[in-house]
């Protein structure tokens, strides 16, 4: 139902779902944050290209955000029967059509915080280091557009524990911050000590 040629769906029901929140008052737009990685990466990292409207803050980690040169990299080849391959024409438009990095257009983005890690060798961090310099080049809304790269660590479970509970905290007080849910806490110099 969302592999290939039919991907596009799986970035509609994503989209879905939050019209289906938003328009039904569980939340709204302010306070809506995405967050997937790896693939999940890759349906956060569409969403947020195609509709940035939908959201407060948008969390891609680790994604494979580059869908014409996924392959090329790594272990990126073996993902051919989700994906198709660029080399192939009807594969090529297709991949094109969705492909975040290759989407960025000028326009207003929600906050967005971009993870990676040096030594991921599943999803290369060129994914992040391209989409994150591209984001940043057509934002034209004030918020901010960052990446994270984690070093001496991989593709997250390949993390130390200590590694992704940081990750995941500097995730968490950044949507916070970006959604305005109250004071993120400061210790006071003398608190410091």
């Amino acid at each position: 139902a969302g592999t290939k040629h039919r991907k596009q769906n799986v970035f509609d029901d994503f989209q879905g779902a939050a019209e289906y929140l938003i328009a039904n008052h569980y939340t709204n737009p302010s306070k809506l944050a995405i967050h997937g990685a790896s693939n999940g990466g890759l349906l956060v990292g569409a969403c947020l290209v195609q509709r940035p409207d939908l959201y407060a803050v948008a969390l891609p980690a680790v994604g494979v955000l580059d869908m014409l040169r996924y392959q090329k990299f790594t272990i990126g080849w073996a993902w051919a029967d989700d994906y198709g391959l660029s080399d192939n024409k009807e594969d090529f438009d297709y991949l094109f059509a969705y492909s975040p990095l290759h989407n960025i257009t000028a326009q207003k983005y929600p906050a967005t915080m971009i993870t990676t890690a040096d030594h991921d060798d599943r999803v290369v961090p060129a994914h992040s280091f391209k989409f994150a310099a591209s984001l940043q080049a057509h934002q034209e809304g004030k918020d901010p557009i960052l990446i994270r790269i984690e070093s001496s660590a991989g593709h997250g479970a390949g993390s130390p524990t200590s590694k992704r509970i940081e990750a995941g905290a500097d995730m968490l007080a950044f949507m916070l911050y970006n959604m305005k849910e109250g004071v993120i806490y400061s210790p006071t110099p003398q608190e410091d000590n």
